[in-house]
């Protein structure tokens, strides 16, 4: 399932890239105590790379935090998913878990440094556009109690019907993924500063990720 840019926010941005995975028959379980495991490894290895000090050089997350300062996002009060969830570990703070599949792409996106999203496939509704958000249009958030109105100009991903993300760190609780989903559509979110590679690199450490502890079938 393809994500159209719009004209106007590939005119703005246009070395804005991001990247789709496409996973049928995926098996979605609560809780696995491999992956558990695995949850160990990765936060060794990212406690053993950075402090607290030394993650806000990272290039990866200045550019994320640079592209939210352009779209009227303040990154110290929001911050892009892929640093917020380091800054947890580095913390000393673990980081909940929700279901396999979302733990797997929230390690997929500790481990590479892109933030990451995924969406029930089965629940979106025709064709996929990210574009500018309209002034009052309204995104309920997973785990919000009420929606959230925007003020006109973030970066949103909508399908025929309605908002599904705000991009690159909020998605909808609309499509989330649950343990009944079947058929995921993950997006490897990119900001301007973030290279083909990277972003390849992340997607290929996602598609790893999700097939060892997931299964399913990879389909792009």
């Amino acid at each position: 399932m393809a994500i159209e840019l719009s004209s106007n926010l590939k005119g703005r941005f246009p070395d804005l890239r991001f990247s789709t995975l496409e996973v049928k028959d995926v098996e979605i379980a609560k809780r696995s105590d491999e992956l558990e495991k695995f949850k160990e490894t990765i936060f060794a290895e990212v406690r053993e790379k950075y402090d607290l000090e030394t993650l806000k050089y990272a290039s990866t997350f200045r550019m994320h935090r640079d592209f939210f300062w352009k779209i009227g996002i303040d990154p110290t009060k929001n911050r892009p998913a892929s640093e917020a969830l380091i800054r947890r570990i580095l913390a000393g703070k673990h980081i909940p878990n929700i279901n396999t599949l979302v733990d797997t792409y929230n390690l997929a996106s500790v481990k590479s440094e892109v933030a990451l999203a995924a969406f029930d496939e089965e629940k979106l509704e025709g064709e996929l556009t990210m574009r500018f958000a309209i002034k009052d249009e309204s995104l309920l958030g997973i785990g919000m109690e009420k929606p959230m109105n925007l003020k006109g100009g973030e970066v949103v991903v909508s399908d025929s019907k309605r908002l599904i993300a705000l991009y690159p760190y909020r998605d909808a609780e609309y499509s989330k993924v649950t343990e009944t989903t079947k058929n995921v559509l993950v997006v490897v979110c990119g900001v301007p500063g973030i290279t083909s590679e990277i972003l390849n690199h992340s997607k290929q450490v996602t598609k790893q990720y999700i097939i060892r502890f997931c299964r399913g079938n990879i389909i792009s």
